[in-house]
């Protein structure tokens, strides 16, 4: 079967797409007929070989060449523990290395797919979709009638984040650039901000809730515009520079300030894939999808998407 893989830490140009062996499933997997692999900004944090992430994927080289997560395809073979799923079902969720024509899954970490969904729609939702729904309901603890400002709101996880905040039945203010401005207020935001034309630090408004998924700002700039008792979620940042300096601050700061600061990381489960299902379906949720890529130009997919610019996800299209 043919793979994508990262022999070497680098600019995403050195991705290589080579035959491998088809993955045999462990006990407690299933073995995947890859549809579509989404992509996330972790992807390329990986490949660059950011400090923070080294010590747990190889000093030098990544211990596991093997890349993607996010994935939506067909059930071809289970272990022999997996009574959930069966060879034919359509699923999605997560799988190591899912950027190939096969990829192996652990059963707790994938769903049945949204009935209404393509396999491309599907493999957009599992990580951004689910980061932004344990962000606001979890560690946020969302509830109606409060506000919440998204910073990054047309990307990735920004387009879930906005139309899951409105389930939740929050008014969402999205943040975003000029062409996008209308993307997001079809998504169901109540306000929407052009950051070329207006600065939210400089607005009036506070906010119970701000998901930040730039990381553009200082953290002073951030907290300045959350309510006394209000939630800072760090969900991403654009330049690897600022992510180890905004975790430390974060550390530093979140035991003196009656602010929420507390690092969050989404976990991947059957049971909020099964929510997502659920959100997609009633078509509370809907994936925006920007490109999608054949399985040979994955470097590709992969430059484009480290450029910042997506609207919404891009996606990988296998079969």
């Amino acid at each position: 079967m043919k793979a994508v893989l990262a022999r070497e830490y680098g600019p995403p140009d050195r991705l290589k797409v080579e035959d491998v062996d088809k993955p045999i499933p462990k006990d407690d997997e299933v073995l995947i007929r890859v549809h579509a692999a989404g992509l996330n900004a972790l992807n390329y944090l990986l490949l660059n070989g950011t400090l923070l992430f080294r010590p747990f994927f190889g000093m030098k080289r990544p211990k596991d060449p093997r890349v993607g997560a996010d994935v939506a395809g067909v059930v071809e073979a289970v272990g022999r523990n997996v009574t959930s799923f069966k060879p034919g079902d359509e699923v999605f969720g997560v799988a190591r290395g899912a950027i190939a024509e096969f990829a192996c899954a652990p059963a707790d970490k994938i769903a049945l797919k949204p009935t209404n969904a393509s396999f491309v729609e599907a493999a957009a939702i599992p990580v951004a979709a689910l980061t932004a729904l344990q962000g606001l309901r979890d560690k946020a603890h969302l509830q109606r009638g409060q506000n919440v400002l998204i910073n990054g709101a047309s990307g990735g996880i920004g387009t879930y984040a906005v139309q899951i905040a409105k389930w939740m039945g929050a008014d969402v203010t999205g943040v975003c650039s000029a062409k996008n401005v209308e993307l997001v207020r079809s998504l169901g935001a109540d306000n929407v901000i052009d950051y070329s034309r207006d600065d939210f630090v400089k607005s009036a408004e506070r906010y119970d809730v701000f998901a930040d998924i730039i990381g553009n700002r200082s953290l002073s700039d951030c907290r300045s515009v959350i309510k006394p008792k209000g939630t800072f979620l760090n969900i991403g940042v654009k330049e690897k520079r600022r992510l180890i300096p905004r975790l430390l601050g974060i550390l530093a700061l979140s035991p003196f300030v009656s602010q929420n600061l507390g690092l969050f990381m989404a976990k991947m489960t059957t049971a909020d894939l099964n929510v997502l299902k659920e959100l997609y379906e009633s078509k509370h949720v809907a994936s925006v999808i920007d490109r999608t890529y054949p399985l040979s130009e994955a470097p590709q997919a992969l430059s484009y998407l480290k450029q910042g610019h997506a609207r919404g996800k891009v996606v990988i299209a296998i079969r």
